[in-house]
């Protein structure tokens, strides 16, 4: 029984069913429990950590956590034990512009954004942890403000329903609007296709990072973003401006390819300089399975 229930679970993590079941509020549940229950198992503890106790070092425990002070005092193998910190506030900033809403498949970015956030903001009030949603394109469109109650899910949850894709983005301003707008530390968790300036996106970053916060950046992309897996002739058109190119795809693949990875890397490396967590949310992997990999990454890392 217990793994016809998780074989249920996992099914309907898959995006394009989750798109079917319900509301947004459903689906959060969903994908929390599913987390719980199915494959990809992750503790579920909050996203920052403090130090609890000590207990002595196992042969194949990780020494990334030993205690090396304990040890020049003592002589004896020790690892620092951590427990989930409390209270914090996640502001979940999601992309509602133009190009966000690009899709092969069923779900496009917008919609899977969605359903992240939604599961994050579900998770985090779980935890007995604050919540708040910011929704932008160029400018913020919408705000929620924060709150540890479970209605601010609910909340969250209708506002992400009545989201559509606006004309065109400016993730810079939207970080610097919010290193500002937040007084007090906390996480900024960014929903984005990152279709927008790398030397203004760097610079937002940074000012989050100089002003005490915690970010993440799920960089949400489709899987033919990524693979470019077009054939014959094809019409691009520009989901932000009017630009159109005919072409045949198998001209540009490899130059198309080559400067993704490019692209990718220019992202990756900003993050990783500006100790912001990364991860490429691709739109057509479960949606457990993302965050999963990434709570458990994050717990490891630790």
């Amino acid at each position: 029984m217990m793994v016809e229930h998780s074989q249920r679970k996992l099914r309907y993590l898959d995006p394009e069913v989750l798109q079917k079941i319900g509301s947004l509020e459903l689906v959060a549940r969903e994908v929390v429990e599913g987390m719980r229950v199915g494959v990809h198992k992750s503790p579920l503890r909050g996203f920052s950590s403090e130090f609890a106790f000590h207990r002595p070092y196992v042969s194949g425990d990780p020494l990334r956590h030993l205690d090396w002070r304990v040890y020049a005092r003592t002589g004896r193998y020790y690892l620092k034990q951590y427990v989930a910190e409390t209270d914090f506030t996640a502001h979940l900033l999601l992309d509602a512009s133009s190009s966000m809403h690009y899709r092969s498949r069923a779900v496009s970015k917008l919609e899977y954004a969605k359903f992240l956030a939604a599961s994050l903001a579900h998770l985090i009030v779980t935890q007995r942890d604050t919540a708040a949603l910011a929704v932008f394109d160029s400018q913020l469109r919408r705000y929620i403000e924060p709150s540890s109650t479970m209605s601010v899910v609910r909340d969250i949850a209708l506002e992400l329903e009545r989201v559509e894709p606006l004309p065109r983005t400016d993730v810079a301003a939207i970080l610097h609007e919010f290193a500002g707008r937040i007084t007090r530390r906390g996480f900024v968790i960014l929903f984005s296709d990152l279709l927008d300036n790398i030397d203004g996106f760097v610079k937002g970053l940074d000012h989050l990072r100089f002003c005490g916060h915690n970010v993440i950046v799920f960089h949400t992309l489709d899987p033919y973003e990524l693979t470019f897996p077009f054939d014959g002739t094809c019409r691009f058109k520009g989901l932000e401006k009017v630009e159109q190119l005919v072409t045949r795809p198998k001209r540009v693949r490899e130059a198309y390819l080559a400067e993704l990875e490019k692209y990718l890397k220019q992202i990756r490396d900003a993050c990783r300089r500006s100790k912001v967590d990364y991860v490429l949310a691709d739109t057509s992997r479960p949606v457990d399975a993302v965050l999963s990999a990434y709570l458990m990454a994050r717990l490891q890392s630790g």
